[in-house]
């Protein structure tokens, strides 16, 4: 029986584990892996585009949207279903997108096009699209919605992308292969995990230059091996969960004080992580191992693994 426990006038009871879908892309399974996040099972496998990719939901919750890099499409797939709907004109080879912040546009990376491409959700067509570096891969905006970043893996820089102009007005330079950004909730720094490079650079957003850069070393584990890839924060801005590839371990680095609290061993070549809603858990998508780690965040720890499809790259959780 569970207890209530009363302490200073305050009831604490038992903190009850929100309802929550994780999709899963498995890029050479060519399919997405649906999994309830309460009991850890599988409930489908759904069949997709060639080497998926990005994925993440519509901002109503009806849909995934996922890149398909293979089929040069974003796919729209009904959650209710699992069928694909439609596919958008994304570019060519699409990696990796970021939802606008209200929701009414994609902007896609797409890799062999070097460039940018704005699909209008309400229309599903191209709103503009904007030359950027080489290999481009990770998307993000700036939450007062100003500013588009995409990183260049080839060229090693952040390019700046201001939406009301649809224009490219600066680059960041940074360490080896930069594969994902994330802006912090308040807009002020711009984490960059640079796989090669074996770093995570933070961007002060103002000046648009690298104020500091984090390493990382764990006990075992050869520096060639630290491939930093996925960058998630928790709800409460508190906490960056970053997948560092190769090392099979997550690093979970409070973001105040930029040390590392935790290094959670995870499956093989750990990609891309998502966390819950309500922030107590992360999730590790791992590429090589074919399975998802459940990462208790207080504990630093995982507490359940998750077979899913071939070689799972992005991750998503949704109400």
């Amino acid at each position: 029986m569970k207890r209530i426990i009363i302490m200073a006038g305050l009831i604490l009871v038992p903190a009850v584990a929100q309802a929550e879908t994780l999709y899963v892309s498995n890029e050479r399974g060519d399919s997405v892996s649906v999994i309830d996040a309460a009991s850890g099972a599988v409930t489908a496998t759904w069949p997709v585009g060639g080497r998926p990719r990005g994925i993440t939901v519509s901002k109503d919750g009806k849909y995934l949207y996922l890149c398909a890099s293979l089929d040069h499409a974003v796919q729209v797939i009904d959650r209710a279903s699992g069928k694909v709907v439609a596919e958008l004109p994304s570019g060519q080879d699409p990696e990796q997108f970021f939802l606008s912040r209200d929701g009414a546009t994609l902007f896609v990376a797409n890799e062999d096009d070097a460039a940018l491409t704005a699909i209008d959700l309400a229309t599903r067509t191209v709103a503009f699209q904007v030359d950027v570096g080489g290999e481009p891969e990770g998307v993000a905006q700036s939450p007062d919605g100003q500013w588009v970043v995409v990183t260049s893996e080839e060229d090693n820089v952040v390019n700046w992308i201001d939406i009301k102009a649809k224009t490219m007005v600066a680059e960041t330079p940074t360490d080896q292969r930069p594969r994902h950004v994330e802006f912090t909730g308040d807009g002020a720094q711009l984490w960059v995990a640079a796989e090669v490079g074996g770093t995570v650079q933070i961007i002060d957003t103002a000046s648009r230059q690298v104020a500091e850069t984090l390493r990382f070393a764990i006990p075992g584990i050869p520096d060639h091996r630290i491939l930093p890839c996925g960058i998630r924060f928790t709800p409460d801005g508190r906490t960056a969960v970053i997948a560092l590839g190769r090392a099979d371990h997550v690093a979970l680095v409070d973001v105040a004080t930029r040390k590392v609290r935790a290094y959670v061993p995870v499956g093989k070549r750990v990609w891309h992580v998502a966390i819950s809603a309500d922030g107590t858990r992360a999730y590790a998508a791992n590429g090589l191992s074919d399975n998802v780690s459940v990462i208790d965040l207080a504990k630093g720890a995982v507490t359940q693994t998750i077979a899913v499809g071939a070689a799972p790259w992005g991750i998503v959780a949704a109400p």
